[in-house]
């Protein structure tokens, strides 16, 4: 438990600075005043002023604000330095430098695991490199590091063969596998389980990873290509969602996200970058959204200030919010809603 609540503490706390740092350095380079750099959100834990701005650490490290005035142009108490007063280009630039920091971080994460440990691939060996929680290997005790020997009795020796064996296998049926911990010889009996999504039985194993060392210049590319990859996968995730509802039963809420950074951390420090960096371009791109109260919607109402010579309307301004609170209130309950039946139906 202290586990899981310190990684996703860590999760959380290091994607909304990044995500806050963003819109606040943008913001002092455009020449705006920042009352507030808040991480959290709640009563404050540490509050200290530098210059003109607060900053403060919250109890609940669920998120963070940057309070810059002149936000609301009917209260501009910073006259030319107020967001309102500034022009178009410089406002966008700030509501789109949060997002733009969320996919900069995993290519600073990736580029660090790459530089230092190089670039990871599965290996060819029969050997666990990871366990799934709830399936049949976790309940069976097998670990990570088990080396399989052999499946019913056939000869196993790369991680394909071990692949290829479990394709024949039903779900349910039994199965003996043998294999090696700490030079000795092991049996155990068990039964995989059919997984509807993948459409084939699965005993909740993953593969050993092996590293291959990289310079600096081919770990900044891995590192880029990596961040494009996952950007455009979990942008077509996202159409998916539209085209095929029934895969909302995979969005996952801040208590599957605490669940996961828990387990995440229990295979280690680098495990746990590679999920931040998943989650710090999700992030990114769910800001991106055109929807109003996220930062895409904001930019949606620049750019027809921008087009119009004009800003919205403030009761037009406030009707879109409201619209767009509730959408996401509604996201965010179905998330949670998937997030319980998760916990209780394992």
């Amino acid at each position: 438990m202290i586990l899981t609540i310190a990684a996703a503490v860590f999760v959380f706390g290091l994607l909304v600075l990044v995500h806050e740092f963003g819109h606040f350095i943008t913001a002092k380079m455009t020449g705006m005043r920042v009352d507030e750099f808040a991480i959290g959100f709640g009563p404050k834990l540490i509050s200290r002023k530098r210059g003109e701005t607060v900053y403060s650490l919250r109890a609940i490290p669920l998120g963070g604000f940057n309070d810059i005035a002149g936000m609301d142009p009917e209260n501009n108490t910073a006259g030319e330095r107020g967001f309102c007063s500034k022009p178009v280009l410089s406002r966008m630039i700030v509501i789109l430098a949060g997002a733009t920091f969320n996919f900069i971080l995993p290519i600073i994460l990736f580029f660090l695991i790459y530089a230092t440990l190089g670039a990871g691939k599965p290996s060819t060996e029969p050997v666990i490199g990871g366990i799934i929680q709830n399936m049949p290997a976790e309940e069976a005790g097998l670990k990570e590091g088990d080396k399989i020997l052999s499946v019913d009795g056939k000869v196993v020796t790369t991680w394909t063969d071990f692949t290829d064996k479990l394709k024949t296998v039903e779900a349910g049926q039994n199965i003996l596998l043998k294999y090696e911990r700490d030079e000795k010889i092991f049996e155990i009996t068990l039964s995989p389980k059919f997984n509807e999504q993948e459409k084939r039985v699965l005993l909740g194993v993953q593969n050993s990873i092996v590293y291959e060392e990289k310079k600096l210049a081919e770990a900044f590319e891995l590192a880029v290509d990596h961040t494009k990859e996952i950007t455009i996968f979990m942008l077509d995730s996202i159409v998916q969602l539209f085209e095929k509802p029934e895969q909302t039963e995979n969005l996952a809420g801040p208590i599957g996200i605490v669940q996961m950074s828990g387990q995440v951390a229990e295979r280690g420090f680098i495990p746990l970058l590679n999920f931040a960096a998943l989650l710090s371009i999700n992030l990114g791109i769910i800001n991106l959204l055109p929807v109003p109260v996220l930062d895409g919607g904001h930019f949606v109402n620049l750019f027809i200030e921008a087009v119009r010579g004009k800003p919205l309307g403030a009761k037009a301004v406030a009707y879109t919010q409201r619209v767009g609170i509730a959408l996401l209130l509604m996201l965010m309950l179905f998330a949670t809603k998937n997030d319980l039946v998760r916990v209780f139906t394992k």
